[in-house]
């Protein structure tokens, strides 16, 4: 392997650490959601978030509803127990293309996919569900995200195949 090769090599595992490391962070986050939000609303009221705005209602509406749910029905967030366990082992999935990125650009092709379809699914079934715009579209963020250095990690990938 040529120097040149060898600093795609590089960009390419930087860029997959990244991903994956994005990946297993928003998966963990999936899994004390009940204290997340907490905090978050009370972040929010620190910072000084009038307790009549959208955001601040929206979050006091989620806290509720989280509190509610986990006191009476805890077995519901086993759901978002699997959402992270799904994370963890997708994550996994990229160890392949930082073995060998030219035999698995394959899964770099599907986590393309796979982020594009967050936006369209944060979208669809995001308004569906009577999410709010501005909590969707920063849902549409993590599909933009992550598509980001799987784009330029692919880009990576086919100048190194080129190259063999």
């Amino acid at each position: 392997m040529n120097e040149t090769q060898a600093q795609s090599l590089r960009r390419i595992r930087l860029l997959l650490a990244v991903f994956i490391a994005g990946l297993t962070l928003s998966g963990a986050t999936a899994i004390p959601l009940e204290t997340e939000i907490r905090t978050l609303a009370q972040i929010a009221g620190h910072l000084g978030l009038p307790e009549n705005s959208g955001l601040a209602i929206w979050l006091a509406r989620i806290q509720h509803a989280l509190a509610d749910t986990n006191a009476r029905y805890p077995f519901m967030a086993y759901g978002t127990d699997w959402l992270a366990f799904a994370h963890f082992v997708i994550a996994i999935a990229f160890l392949g293309p930082w073995r060998d990125p030219v035999k698995n650009i394959w899964v770099i092709e599907f986590g393309m996919i796979a982020c594009g379809l967050v936006v369209l699914f944060a979208l669809g079934v995001g308004g569906w569900r009577g999410i709010p715009l501005g909590w969707r579209l920063l849902d549409c963020s993590f599909g933009v995200g992550g598509m980001i250095p799987l784009w330029l990690c692919h880009r990576e990938i086919r100048k190194l195949a080129g190259a063999r």
